[in-house]
């Protein structure tokens, strides 16, 4: 429980202007994209990793919660204050602190936003990969929380291929400097890797030093267009035996084409299976070649349609059907259970047929898009109504998706990670010893139990209320 004495002590710590109790920033800021609120008791915005550090140790000596907060877009409730206690937004820590041509790095505090970066390294003729779908909104100290990826994973990796060092405080307040600046470091324990992929439970990031790649010269992008999604699949296997490597393989199914058909007419054939988005780049006569395998792989495996931009304006005007796909799907139901899993690429064709034969057993429309160079798929079960029974038969159809991903030797997320969302199916992926040892590192850092409690391990509330309980409250 947050006393008076309490907000007083965290007054002094990062100014009274920057501690809120006021009713409508406790709701902002203690839900994400779940929209599911869990009143924190304060909102606090420091500015320094001093400040993050003497916040902790207030919180260890007076016992409550501290959950960290970025830019609130995931869709696990890993950012939400589940059990209440203070929100500490990161909000106020958004400064590019250097772009290194020489040394290609930059180092930036958590709360830059993803596009506010690779908008930058560009304007100096340098590359900053990671693309999640939500970079304009997310963080970068997120997207370390959750390891996020996006379209450009398939040429080149998730966010940890991309941070060489990180400081940060841990649970208990100790400020920590992990990492370097260099490409090499085989010093001691890699500290900076335990973070990443931690969902905010191990500590709170407030510096971090990122690996930068010089800008490709060029790209070229097309949209392929396939009767079936068998035969997409197998052109996105093939591109293994292809000698090229594209930096975004990206699929939409049946089911999605027709929501965005429904959604925004975009010319799409409602009969066909499948489409890729297939994308290269580098340099400019290795592109022009590489677009031109892109062609002839997309001839053989049977492409009905194929449309190779000729210049940026085009291949914008292709990604916009990606981007359309979120909205288009919403349209589909009133609820959207909206989770990703991963599998092997050669085990796509297995999980679309899943899916679809799951679709008509349950009745649910699933629709089915994603990153399929890398086998991270996201799929939406809708349901149509907010009846209990509805919501039970969504989270079993939800955790035969999860089932099923396993099953192919795949796990139950690719980026969003688990939060809460996704605890109550943790134990289909890890077995009990891997979990056991998770929690002893948790209890080492955290002794306490302080930081972003109620999460990954455990759930506040059983599988079929997430999303739905609590929903729009108001904090009062």
């Amino acid at each position: 429980m947050i006393t008076q004495k309490t907000i007083h002590q965290l007054n002094q710590i990062v100014g009274a202007d920057y501690v809120s109790t006021a009713p409508d920033v406790l709701v902002a800021n203690s839900q994400d994209a779940l929209k599911q609120v869990f009143c924190a008791e304060a909102i606090v915005f420091p500015r320094t990793a001093e400040e993050i550090a003497a916040i902790l140790k207030l919180a260890n000596r007076e016992k409550f919660f501290v959950t960290a907060r970025g830019g609130g877009v995931g869709y696990t409730g890993g950012a939400v204050p589940i059990r209440g206690g203070i929100v500490l937004a990161t909000e106020r820590m958004n400064q590019i602190l250097e772009i290194n041509k020489a040394d290609l790095v930059a180092v930036v505090e958590p709360a830059v936003k993803t596009f506010d970066l690779a908008e930058a390294v560009e304007a100096e003729g340098l590359f900053y990969p990671p693309d999640p779908s939500s970079w304009k909104d997310s963080f970068i100290g997120g997207n370390i929380a959750l390891n996020a990826g996006g379209p450009r994973c398939v040429k080149y990796g998730n966010t940890k291929q991309f941070v060489l060092g990180l400081d940060f405080v841990t649970p208990t307040g100790q400020i920590i400097k992990a990492g370097t600046r260099t490409p090499k470091n085989a010093t001691g324990f890699h500290l900076e890797s335990l973070l990443i992929g931690s969902e905010g439970m191990l500590g709170i990031v407030t510096r971090c030093i990122l690996r930068l790649l010089p800008k490709p010269e060029a790209r070229r992008t097309a949209l392929a267009i396939f009767e079936s999604a068998q035969e997409a699949c197998n052109c996105v296997a093939d591109f293994t035996s292809s000698g090229i490597l594209p930096v975004a393989l990206e699929l939409l199914d049946r089911t999605s084409i027709n929501a965005i058909e429904d959604f925004e007419p975009s010319g799409l054939p409602r009969s066909a299976g499948a489409l890729l988005i297939i994308e290269v780049d580098g340099l400019k006569e290795a592109v022009a070649r590489e677009a031109e395998i892109v062609r002839e792989m997309c001839q053989k495996h049977r492409a009905i349609q194929f449309n190779l931009a000729a210049n940026d304006t085009e291949a914008d005007a292709i990604w916009e059907v990606r981007r359309k796909m979120s909205p288009a799907v919403a349209r589909t139901g009133i609820i959207k259970l909206n989770h990703d899993v991963v599998v092997p690429r050669s085990r796509i064709p297995a999980m679309l047929d899943f899916l679809e034969d799951l679709s008509r057993s349950s009745g649910f429309l699933i629709p089915t898009f994603g990153h399929a160079g890398d086998g991270n798929l996201h799929t939406n079960v809708m349901l149509q109504d907010n009846e209990e029974d509805t919501r039970r038969r969504g989270a079993d159809t939800v955790r035969e998706i999860f089932r099923k991903a396993v099953e192919l030797g795949g796990t139950l997320s690719g980026e969003h990670g688990v939060g809460y969302a996704k605890a109550p199916y943790l134990d289909l992926a890890l077995t009990a010893p891997t979990i056991e040892l998770m929690k002893t590192i948790k209890r080492a850092m955290d002794p306490n139990g302080i930081l972003n409690p109620g999460k990954v391990f455990e759930s506040p509330m059983s599988a079929h209320e997430v999303g739905f309980v609590n929903s729009g409250q108001a904090c009062c």
